[in-house]
């Protein structure tokens, strides 16, 4: 049986025989492994751990299966690795399989490749136990994890701010979620936490943050946009970050120019109503039409598409934001 990462979690009580996980994802790695520690405990089910040096250790984590200690009617096991059993060991496995005596092994393997899931160790466990992918490819899966953890935490976010903490997380849930920690330590009075409040919780000792780059490009201080993106760039911030930020303000400048007098209904605060007419004054109609294209340049450049450099399209959206010539680089 093959399960996903929010099938196997809500199955905890129900784990029999081998569970194998395998993923590059350390938060579903963790939370699993946290869930079934705490349902053995609870069950007073003993647990062991083996980590694998070489193939022979297999014949412990058999030995083991087969001998319970005095003081216990069941056993689980936990192993990590990435050592797969040899023959001797793959038949061991199978007569685990067929008569597993309530005791349980689960396996903890890194991400495997879809050849090695061929393998006879994949299929066996995949045919005869539960193997579970510890994986969350798209967007929509990450939010979803994610949203059990803020649950957790008992804050919600808003629809902006889920977006904004993907893109600056790149993918790396167990990232996130120490971010979510953190907003939640912060704001926890808060009925929804917003962009503004990731922002202020993750800045630390940051001397700008992306929210300072938006601002001065719609200001048309170029001068000091440049620095602020220089330093953002010499500091590590994700470039997706940094777009996210610029596509977010040069997006919301095209609707206004397209409905100025819905600014409110657009999502623009009312106290910065009119810095974003005093930007859209700077940009002349020619120089909006460029700005679709740029964007998708930009953001093709990110994901590794093409052959353009990312961060000199960020310095053209930089410019273009400011409302000054964009830099042919």
């Amino acid at each position: 049986m093959k399960l996903d990462y929010t099938q196997a979690l809500n199955r905890i009580t129900q784990v029999q025989g081998v569970w194998l996980m395998h993923g590059n994802e350390p938060l579903l790695e963790q939370n699993l492994i946290s869930a079934l520690r705490k349902h053995w405990q609870q069950q007073n089910i003993e647990r062991q751990r083996f980590d694998l040096q070489n193939v022979n250790d297999w014949k412990q984590i058999f030995s083991a299966l087969n001998s319970l200690s005095l003081f216990s009617t069941q056993l689980a096991i936990e192993v990590h690795g990435n050592i797969k059993p040899d023959a001797q060991g793959l038949k061991q496995l199978k007569a685990f399989l067929q008569n597993p005596q309530d005791n349980v092994l689960v396996i903890i393997f890194p991400k495997q490749e879809s050849q090695s899931l061929k393998s006879a160790f994949f299929q066996t466990i995949e045919a005869n136990g539960t193997l579970i992918g510890l994986t969350a490819y798209s967007r929509q899966d990450q939010q979803r994890i994610l949203q059990i953890e803020a649950e957790k935490m008992g804050i919600q976010l808003t629809s902006q701010a889920w977006q904004w903490l993907l893109y600056h997380h790149e993918n790396n849930l167990l990232s996130a979620r120490n971010s979510l920690i953190n907003v939640a330590d912060s704001f926890s009075e808060l009925e929804q936490i917003d962009i503004e409040q990731l922002q202020q919780s993750l800045q630390d000792q940051s001397r700008y943050s992306t929210f300072d780059l938006g601002d001065a490009c719609l200001k048309g201080d170029l001068a000091q946009a440049i620095k602020i993106l220089n330093f953002l760039l010499e500091s590590g911030e994700a470039h997706a970050l940094i777009f996210w930020v610029l596509q977010k303000e040069m997006r919301l400048l095209l609707q206004l120019f397209e409905q100025p007098q819905n600014a409110l209904q657009l999502g623009i605060w009312k106290n910065k109503i009119a810095l974003y007419q005093q930007a859209l004054r700077r940009c002349n109609p020619s120089q909006l039409i460029t700005w679709s294209s740029l964007l998708l340049r930009t953001d093709n450049a990110i994901k590794g598409i093409g052959h353009e450099n990312s961060q000199d399209l960020l310095l053209q959206l930089v410019c273009a934001l400011s409302g000054k010539p964009v830099l042919t680089l």
